[in-house]
């Protein structure tokens, strides 16, 4: 239950080190040990420290100093003074300072140990507390973006400079790629960023719905309309007007949203004033559209206005290096929302994860994350506990660890280089090596062309 709690011990008598380490790896912590206050602090950012034990009589740094330079790189770190040299004086020195407890050698292993499971337990209701209220008042930032995929990284820096022009976007992704998180990441960077980021998904109305949704109507413009009505063009003023699945929409209304781009102005439905709009708009669609333009599905004058600045997003096949750390955030996001205890996921099961092709992308990994946490009764999930679509794999990849892992590589490795019709620099670039790693990759695995 422990294993994910990192402790660090700093003292430097030996043997208080050895005690305290071997009490702790018996609770189940993983701990590490310092003999000095430069010590520690050389490895304070090596772990994300769960709780740190500091000694007040150091030579060098003392504990108060050493508590001091904590709370300035990781304030949130909590901290527990020892010390032989018990004085009422030194215990409120220690508090005020910032200590979360206090200790008094020797002290009782038990009370130790109730202490730090008071702690831990208290630091996961802050942490949970903190992440829920977050998802309730979340305002974007880059981080809520998780990637280490070259051409992810090249679409936020695109989004940085098209942030704050006016410039429409299409953003262009296979269904379930994240397209609205990166039009809220765009808005996100906008000098619009305090108004209204609204979205509309036009493939989930019919026409006339759809388009009395963007214009609003007036009252008696048709059966039922008792009252005139805003149309989302209206409430976005000064914001973000988000079209999701905009190759959805019918020849009527893409004269009309041509109309409001070109001219900035809007006519509600059996209306006749014109209304003028400050809206940015921002589009997405999972269809080829210049192949929709070639075909006469859609319009070519509109197609070129909505393509002022186009933004790909690769499908999650093709950035499978991220896929360990979208399924961590997802793990961690769904063991909180359903009260689990879920620590990790299996290197077993992170194997078929990232082998698994995800035609639904990051949503279908999502979902295969809330139902493994979900089915899951035990500290890791396990294969066992992923839908039957991700199980389906060669066993013979699954012998140990180290095989599957080799594999897992050397098959990511081999497609890449297909894919790249074997150019070395072009692969390397996008597996995020140097030429010399790829080529020592390839020695390796043994790979010749002909295995295209």
């Amino acid at each position: 239950m422990n294993k994910n709690v990192h402790i660090l011990v700093v003292d430097d008598e030996h043997i208080m080190r050895e005690s305290l380490s071997d009490w702790l790896r018996d609770d189940g912590y993983s701990v590490e040990t310092a003999e000095s206050g430069s010590k520690a602090l050389s490895i304070l950012g090596s772990e994300d420290w769960g709780v740190i034990l500091v000694d007040l009589k150091m030579p060098g740094m003392d504990g108060i100093e050493l508590m001091g330079e904590i709370k300035k790189a990781k304030p949130n770190i909590p901290v527990i003074i020892m010390t032989a040299y018990a004085t009422v004086d030194t215990a409120v020195k220690a508090m005020r300072q910032g200590a979360y407890d206090y200790l008094v050698k020797p002290f009782d292993p038990e009370e130790m140990a109730l202490i730090i499971r008071k702690l831990v337990a208290h630091q996961k209701l802050v942490e949970e507390n903190r992440f829920l209220r977050d998802e309730l008042h979340k305002r974007f930032e880059f981080k809520d973006i998780l990637t280490k995929n070259k051409k992810m990284l090249q679409v936020l820096e695109l989004v940085k400079s098209v942030g704050p022009t006016n410039s429409t976007v299409l953003i262009q992704g296979e269904s379930g790629t994240g397209k609205e998180l990166v039009a809220r990441a765009v808005h996100a960077c906008s000098t619009r960023v305090e108004g209204p980021f609204i979205p509309v998904s036009c493939a989930a109305l019919p026409e006339s719905l759809l388009e009395s949704e963007l214009f609003g109507y007036e009252k008696g413009a048709f059966t039922g309309a008792v009252t005139s009505r805003k149309g989302r063009f209206e409430e976005t003023e000064g914001g973000t007007l988000f079209l999701d699945e905009v190759g959805e929409i019918s020849p009527r209304t893409q004269v009309d949203l041509l109309r409001v781009l070109q001219e900035k102005e809007i006519r509600r439905l059996g209306g006749k004033d014109v209304i003028k709009v400050d809206v940015r708009v921002i589009c997405a669609t999972n269809k080829d559209l210049e192949s929709e333009v070639r075909t006469g599905t859609f319009r070519e004058d509109l197609f070129y206005r909505l393509n002022v600045v186009q933004i790909p997003i690769p499908p999650l096949r093709h950035r499978t290096e991220d896929i360990p750390l979208l399924a961590e955030h997802f793990l961690r996001k769904y063991s909180i929302q359903n009260a689990k205890d879920v620590q990790g996921i299996s290197e077993e099961a992170m194997v078929l994860l990232v082998r698994h092709k995800w035609p639904g992308n990051v949503r279908e990994l999502e979902n295969a994350i809330e139902r493994a946490v979900v089915v899951c009764q035990s500290s890791f999930v396990g294969t066992d506990h992923l839908p039957g679509s991700v199980r389906k794999i060669r066993s013979d990849l699954l012998v140990t660890r180290e095989s599957s892992l080799a594999a897992l590589e050397k098959e990511h490795i081999l497609s890449i280089l297909k894919k790249n019709d074997w150019h070395i620099k072009r692969s390397a670039e996008e597996l995020g090596i140097d030429r010399s790693t790829l080529y020592a990759k390839m020695k390796k695995f043994r790979f010749q062309k002909e295995e295209c």
